[in-house]
């Protein structure tokens, strides 16, 4: 059972507009939230955070000083903010924007307007992510699993391995793309390898083809965390014996719940 709670979170809304941040900060207090700030600004908001880091950080897209993008890089890049929960609210479709966020573990991107439902469940969301539930393994405990991620994003690499942490698992390898990760696969064992798509050298796909192919461990699962959305790249990496296939944002319980099957 969770220890932390939804009227248990401090959240940072970062909101120009004065209507938004009332729409907002009613939803929220609707769903539990009492402790609630809210700043204007890029700026405003990291300054807030290095005083008092938050539990969530929700923003806008396009903000007086800066992006949201802009934002949550910064905060990635910096040691005491780079753990924080991030979410964003905003029109803004251009993958120019979104596809950073992505990379840089957001939790969730809400559309605006948005429905409650979909602020409420990404509040739960949080939570599974601040504190997810151990993973219950019928052959092994957590702390003995071996992971190997495999992203060419170091944020990225933090985020998946910051959520598996928090599961209970405590040895990992990481490689910035799929030829390195061959390397290791040659030399190494691993229980559970968890891989992004697009990476130079070698791709995920490329990976898991030399993986059930030519590798000595064809069986271990391949988790794929991707943003990808190309229908036809994701029908062929359902065929190419990937495990299973997380969008980004993934939602951790389900994450959590597709490993333990993967090693039972």
């Amino acid at each position: 059972m969770k220890s932390i709670t939804i009227d248990q979170l401090d959240v940072l809304l970062v909101e120009p507009s004065t209507t938004q941040q009332r729409i907002i900060g009613d939803y929220l207090a609707g769903f539990g939230v009492k402790a609630l700030s809210c700043v204007r600004d890029g700026a405003s908001a990291l300054s807030r955070m290095e005083g008092a880091p938050p539990d969530l950080a929700i923003s806008a897209m396009h903000l007086p000083d800066m992006t949201g993008t802009d934002l949550i890089r910064t905060m990635r890049s910096n040691e005491r903010l780079r753990d924080i929960a991030f979410m964003l609210i905003s029109s803004e479709t251009d993958i120019r924007y979104l596809e950073p966020l992505r990379q840089a573990g957001v939790i969730a991107i809400l559309p605006k307007p948005f429905e409650a439902q979909q602020l409420q469940r990404s509040l739960y969301t949080t939570l599974d992510f601040l504190e997810p539930d151990t993973l219950n393994l019928r052959h092994y405990t957590p702390d003995e699993l071996r992971v190997l991620i495999v992203d060419d994003s170091t944020t990225s690499r933090h985020f998946v391995r910051q959520v598996l942490e928090r599961m209970g698992i405590e040895q990992f390898s990481e490689a910035a793309d799929g030829r390195a990760a061959q390397r290791m696969i040659d030399r190494e064992f691993f229980d559970l390898i968890v891989t992004d798509y697009h990476m130079p050298e070698m791709d995920g796909k490329e990976l898991i083809a030399y993986i059930r192919a030519q590798s000595t461990q064809p069986s271990v699962p391949v988790l794929m965390v991707t943003g990808e959305s190309d229908c036809n790249r994701l029908a062929a990496l359902e065929q190419s014996g990937v495990s299973a296939i997380f969008d980004k944002p993934f939602d951790v319980d389900t994450l959590r719940t597709v490993i333990e099957k993967a090693l039972v």
